[in-house]
């Protein structure tokens, strides 16, 4: 009861995070909120981690939790923001992420030695084929955004997969030795290696846009205590104590909770083939992590 408890709550809190990227596009570049959200999750684990006297990674360990950070976050959120805006469609983009939970479960086998059943493949197809719904009505009409860049099209295809690719590093790192880390002061440590990527993005970018606002506030607040703070924490704990390909089958959730979450708080059309979408999504979940 507690897991599904806890996988519930990671689940609604991750599917935000399309949500706050909408919201901060007229007030903010990318990268330099994602600099701020990562700094200020991190000060926070870090205060944690001080003040209840929490053991700190050291030597190459120190080294592996910032890669893992900067993997997990930075370098997935960095070049999938940077892709969408090169003129990527966000629908592409998260269908591409859909593929994450399919490469942990590809790659934690050899790894690991994880090994899904027929039922728990069946149930990744299931959940990618709802997000392909849900996501249908978006990547047949919308028109992508002007691009920002003069990147040819196959650059940014690549870096739309290597952020793919990161998030599924990134997690299979937390099944590694980091696994032994105080979560506290691996949280502080992993945030500030996101914020280091996100810096360098934002310098090697040129961005400087800060348009104060309380919508920008409160999504920075929102960035920093449930997305990075409370919604990571929440995966590298569910990764740590079960298999990685069930925990990261919850992220074929995200699509269509944040079609639910535009319909709700946007007026965004909700579709009867997103809603279609949803069940299958749901279904394949309760599957692959059975």
């Amino acid at each position: 009861m507690f897991a599904s408890l806890i996988a519930a709550v990671f689940v609604v809190l991750w599917s935000t995070g399309f949500v706050v990227a909408r919201a901060i596009t007229p007030y903010a570049d990318p990268n330099l909120f994602l600099l701020a959200r990562f700094g200020g999750t991190a000060s926070i684990f870090a205060l944690v981690a001080l003040a209840t006297r929490a053991a700190w990674p050291r030597g190459r360990d120190l080294g592996k939790h910032l890669m893992a950070g900067a993997l997990l976050q930075g370098v997935y959120l960095g070049a999938g923001y940077w892709a969408v805006a090169q003129g990527l469609s966000a629908g592409v983009m998260a269908l591409l992420g859909a593929l994450q939970p399919l490469a942990t479960a590809a790659v934690a086998a050899p790894l690991f030695g994880e090994r899904l059943s027929r039922r728990g493949w069946y149930g990744m197809a299931l959940g990618l084929a709802g997000v392909v719904l849900v996501l249908q009505p978006k990547l047949a009409s919308a028109t992508p955004p002007a691009p920002l860049g003069t990147a040819p099209a196959w650059l940014v295809v690549l870096i739309s997969i290597v952020a793919v690719g990161a998030i599924t590093a990134g997690t299979l790192f937390q099944k590694s030795s980091l696994a032994k880390a105080d979560i506290r002061s691996a949280s502080a440590i992993q945030n500030f290696g996101a914020a280091l990527v996100a810096a360098v993005l934002a310098l090697a970018l040129g961005e400087h846009r800060w348009i104060a606002s309380a919508t920008l506030w409160a999504s920075l607040a929102w960035g920093i205590v449930m997305l990075s703070g409370v919604s990571v924490t929440l995966l590298v704990w569910m990764v740590r104590r079960g298999d990685a390909a069930r925990a990261t089958a919850l992220l074929f959730l995200a699509p269509p909770l944040a079609a639910l979450e535009g319909y709700l708080g946007f007026g965004e059309t909700l579709l009867p083939v997103q809603i279609a979408g949803f069940a299958f999504a749901l279904v394949g979940v309760l599957l692959a992590r059975s």
